[in-house]
């Protein structure tokens, strides 16, 4: 006769008559057992937990997706992969084998998309603080920069000194496209002129001239038609500046944004049904162009989205360690990846996998990470059954800016795996160390 794990009953009140706070009704299972046909135990066996798996099919038909709504409505267009969103090196590579070039935002990842062999004409130079002698290094490589500050104007206009040349530059402007909150953070403001000066200025200068007018507007975008406003701004700016300076603006870049299928904390509707079509935004910032192009030539067109094309390949594997009751009779799961890895758990309610089905009923529980912080809660209210030690759960979709903003905070950063097109599975960042952490350290 087999022992029989006794725990103290609890009651716990749940309301049937209309839907719960907690969710998911109180025999319902969300259950997930391979990415790809690669099983989660097996990954979490063989590459320990938590960590990191990305999908390459997933990726590719993301990107295919997107990039044909574009292409098929306009003759030119490019990619740029935002490596802010996932600079690591083996995803980076996929996109940049897909046709992207780099949209980067830093020196560092400047030296990243170098190193992977991206040319600087390949690479877009965005960013807000761009230090001196990596712009200029930018200027020196032929990178597309876009100025973001006046500052910035008087660095380029010395580095066009000291080289003795002329530099192309596009310019970053912000702008009210009806949304809220307005991106006024970044770049210079249409409705105020103070864009339309800072070209003036460059042409006064004579040491820099404009070659493409870029806007990002916001994050997780979900009007389409705030691009089309955006757009049709943008390709008014590039009229006025091409009649009054007698230019020929090359390019306009719309950034990115575009939302992917997360959940919203605080939005009731699901993602399925308020995230915009890839053909929506496509359809909104191409209309937007042919309406309100006035030379005999269209622009070439930038886009640097990266949640839309990566988030839903990205997932988390984390395993149950142990389990506690709190004094309301709620159930606290504690796992061994907390908000050290999941950045976004602020703003996004992710889908939840177990590995398999559990028997007993669904109660109340909570998800909680393995840090000594309070604040380390994935999942305040969520219906599940009794788990086991060791149960593996499938978090998602995560592929955006959580590995990239994950904290090297109590815990090391885990491994990840990507699964190729032919579901085979390769490791591509080991589990750090104490030599990882300490390898700069005096």
């Amino acid at each position: 006769m087999s022992d029989v794990k006794y725990e103290k009953p609890t009651i716990n009140k749940i309301e049937f008559a209309m839907a719960s706070k907690y969710g998911s009704p109180l025999k319902t299972q969300n259950i997930r057992t391979e990415i790809d046909g690669v099983s989660v135990n097996e990954l979490t066996e063989k590459y320990g937990s938590p960590i990191f798996v990305f999908s390459q099919r997933q990726i590719e038909e993301k990107y295919n997706t997107l990039y044909s709504a574009f292409s098929s409505r306009y003759p030119d267009v490019t990619f740029g992969w935002s490596y802010k969103t996932n600079y690591l090196n083996e995803i980076c590579k996929v996109f940049h084998n897909l046709g992207s070039i780099a949209e980067v935002v830093s020196e560092f990842e400047y030296q990243k998309a170098r190193a992977l062999g991206i040319e600087g004409k390949d690479i877009i130079f965005n960013g807000p603080y761009k230090p001196y002698e990596d712009l200029k290094i930018a200027v020196q490589e032929g990178a597309k920069i876009h100025v973001d500050n006046l500052f910035e104007l008087n660095d380029l206009e010395k580095i066009a000194d000291e080289l003795g040349m002329k530099i192309p530059v596009a310019i970053r402007i912000n702008m009210d496209t009806g949304t809220y909150p307005q991106w006024s953070r970044f770049g210079f403001n249409y409705e105020s002129g103070d864009a339309y000066e800072a070209i003036k200025r460059m042409y006064d200068g004579g040491k820099m001239y404009l070659n493409g007018i870029h806007s990002h507007i916001g994050t997780f975008m979900l009007d389409a038609n705030a691009y089309k406003v955006a757009t049709t701004k943008i390709m008014q700016l590039k009229a006025q500046v091409e009649n009054d300076f007698n230019a020929e603006i090359e390019y306009i870049d719309l950034g990115g944004g575009f939302a992917s299928k997360s959940n919203l904390k605080g939005v009731y509707q699901s993602a399925d049904v308020i995230v915009p079509t890839a053909d929506d935004y496509a359809q909104a910032i191409t209309d937007a162009i042919y309406v309100n192009n006035k030379s005999e030539k269209l622009p070439k067109l930038y886009l640097e989205t990266g949640r839309a094309m990566i988030d839903e390949a990205g997932y988390l594997l984390t395993s149950v360690h142990g389990y506690k009751r709190f004094p309301d009779g709620k159930k606290g799961y504690i796992l061994d990846a907390g908000v050290n890895l999941l950045y976004t758990s602020t703003w996004y309610n992710f889908n939840i996998e177990l590995d398999k089905h559990y028997e007993g009923e669904n109660e109340p529980s909570m998800l909680n990470g393995p840090l000594c912080m309070n604040i380390d809660v994935i999942e305040e209210h969520l219906m599940l059954p009794a788990l086991d030690r060791g149960s593996v759960l499938t978090i998602s979709p995560v592929g955006a800016y959580n590995y990239t903003q994950s904290m090297q905070f109590i815990r090391y950063k885990p491994a990840v795996v990507l699964i190729d097109t032919e579901g085979k599975a390769r490791l591509i960042k080991e589990v750090d160390d104490l030599a990882t952490v300490n390898y700069k350290e005096v």
